[in-house]
């Protein structure tokens, strides 16, 4: 199935007007020389701790520790992650090391 030319300019023209909503929004509803609302300051700290929380839930949720490989490779990762954390503070690196590490052992050490 494909689509004609116009289908094509109205799912690009949607997408990016999507974008540029969400890119722009804040900005309008917040403007720089007014205040920030509470309620949002509070959102801005919470919400980035309970998203990660909800990452390391939802990634874990189908770990079987009775059966092989039986978590291990989940629980390195997670270790490697928290130590490279706690060791460098960037959040970034952690990441992307957990996740490099991770998937390096179930590609090739666990398979």
């Amino acid at each position: 199935m494909t689509m004609t030319t116009g289908q094509a300019v109205i799912t690009v023209a949607a997408v990016v007007l999507g974008t540029m909503l969400t890119r722009f929004l804040p900005f309008l509803l917040f403007p720089a020389n007014k205040p920030t609302p509470k309620y949002i300051q509070y959102l801005g700290k919470v919400l980035p701790c309970a998203v990660i929380g909800l990452l390391v839930v939802y990634c874990l949720k189908d770990i079987s520790l009775l059966h092989w490989p039986y978590g291990i490779p989940e629980a390195i990762a997670i270790g490697v992650t928290a130590l490279l954390h706690w060791w460098k503070r960037n959040m970034l690196l952690s990441i992307a090391a957990g996740t490099l590490v991770y998937m390096g052992l179930v590609q090739f050490v666990f398979v």
